[in-house]
């Protein structure tokens, strides 16, 4: 995770259940503003690539206890 991040907790994408794992995604692809590029793809297929950037460890699930919110972050 991003060290200009302190307050942010990793949440293994794993401990969720794939019913929680699978709402998160498909709430993260739905927020306004999410962009993925030129060609416009389906939910399924955001969900995918967040997905497999998760199993992949090129993203994970950050928390933040102070906001309340999450995100699905860069490992970079």
């Amino acid at each position: 995770m991003a060290d200009d991040a302190p307050d942010m907790v990793e949440i293994p994408w794993q401990k969720l259940t794939p019913e929680a794992l699978q709402g998160l995604l498909e709430e993260l692809v739905t927020r306004d503003g999410t962009d993925y590029g030129e060609v416009e793809l389906s939910m399924d297929e955001k969900v995918a690539r967040l997905r497999k950037a998760l199993e992949d460890k090129r993203a994970v699930i950050a928390f933040s206890p102070e906001t309340e919110s999450w995100v699905v972050q860069s490992r970079d």
